[in-house]
């Protein structure tokens, strides 16, 4: 009976059994989050679903943080300044505001993409890619590398490899693609890590990395693809080509997985394009929405079966469905205005970000209360983060 069960939890596991990098062939007590893609709107429902977490101490108790595309804004700026945060003793960061909210709004009110397509475009010797890095470090990371982030908690910034077709991650001991193998103790900047990881198709896409073969290592000495120009010409596009939540590289490691979700849905079209390049652009937009669709249920699925421990909030979820008769106001036709904003990397208004902002502040605080309360005594939150301007 028992491994009838296991067969099935291996049937329903929405990733496949790669390696992690952990010695533990079963998961472990840990708590893993989930940021995922979705532009500029996913950037900032993560900042809400962070700064809940933080309230509630959370925060500091996460093991392993992994992040794709947009999200990866968001954690790498966490990352990059969690040693700033100055936690107290419950927990709770009192700098998580100046360290994290306030960079990352900054960067809300520049518009990324089409000056990076056009100078890309236009100019000879650039790369739509190394525009994107270069605003990134102008406005976020500076001079960080990979070797910024912090031991513990360990994050992961994910991208996909075009070439193998698999993940590709950005950690500080390595980065790694378990086809390819690993280069450890990588001093990427932080800045061309997440633009590998927010370079969505077909604009910002692909980003492109030269190393020397000879730096790379084996990890399982399996490695088909550990040759020239798998290890000397990298192509990559955005870690939600791939997997969207960010789910492969927490799933085998930890027992307890939270996941936000900011990605957008898929818009019915009466009038779809006819010419072949729009016809597939639209076709692929449909199949990443199924595959997406499909991690959800899975996840969720394995959350009710009591396979996993954690919870689920989404951008496009209904907080009325947690049955949580204290759970913030949220009218479920103004949080659909905010989960059909356009995933671009492209200037929001004040009063949109704190909208977003308050939104995955709200979601993350009814998932948390519903699902994880009796282990960790959320407390219930006094209001939104921005009052005035609610959702």
């Amino acid at each position: 009976m028992r491994k009838k069960k296991i067969e099935i939890q291996k049937l329903m596991s929405p990733v496949r059994d790669l390696d992690t990098g952990s010695p533990h062939k079963k998961p472990v007590p840990g708590i893993a989050l989930c940021l995922s893609g979705g532009g500029y709107r996913a950037m900032l429902f993560h900042v809400g679903s962070l700064w809940r977490l933080n309230e509630a101490g959370l925060l500091k108790k996460l093991d392993r943080i992994s992040s794709v595309s947009g999200g990866s804004i968001t954690a790498g700026v966490l990352g990059m300044n969690w040693s700033k945060l100055d936690f107290d003793e419950k927990g709770v960061a009192r700098e998580f505001v100046a360290q994290v909210v306030e960079p990352i709004r900054t960067l809300a009110g520049i518009t990324i993409d089409f000056p990076s397509v056009v100078k890309g475009l236009t100019t000879p010797d650039k790369k739509i890619s190394d525009e994107v890095v270069a605003f990134y470090a102008k406005h976020l990371f500076g001079d960080a590398t990979l070797q910024d982030l912090p031991d513990n908690p360990s994050f992961i910034i994910n991208a996909t490899n075009v070439q193998s077709g698999d993940l590709w991650r950005f950690t500080k001991p390595r980065m790694t693609d378990y086809r390819v193998g690993q280069v450890t103790h990588p001093c990427i900047p932080l800045s061309v890590a997440v633009a590998a990881s927010s370079a969505f198709p077909p604009f910002l896409s692909p980003m492109t990395l030269e190393f020397d073969h000879a730096i790379w290592t084996s990890r399982t000495g399996k490695e088909d693809l550990k040759c020239s120009p798998f290890t000397t010409n990298i192509v990559l596009t955005d870690g939600g080509v791939y997997d969207n939540l960010g789910l492969e590289a927490v799933w085998k490691l930890h027992d307890t997985i939270l996941v936000s979700d900011g990605g957008a849905g898929l818009d019915a079209e009466p009038e779809p394009w006819q010419d072949w390049a729009m016809h597939f652009y639209r076709i692929v937009n449909i199949i990443g929405n199924q595959v997406s669709d499909l991690r959800k249920r899975q996840v969720v699925g394995s959350f009710v079966n009591k396979w996993r421990k954690g919870a689920y909030w989404g951008i496009r979820s209904n907080i009325n469905h947690y049955k949580l008769k204290s759970a913030l106001k949220c009218p479920f036709e103004k949080t659909m205005d905010l989960a059909n904003i356009s995933t671009r990397l492209a200037t929001l208004d004040s009063v949109t970000q704190e909208r977003l902002i308050n939104w995955g502040y709200a979601v993350c605080d009814a998932a948390l209360r519903k699902h994880i309360d009796k282990a960790h005594h959320v407390p219930r939150p006094d209001g939104f983060v921005y009052p005035n301007a609610k959702v």
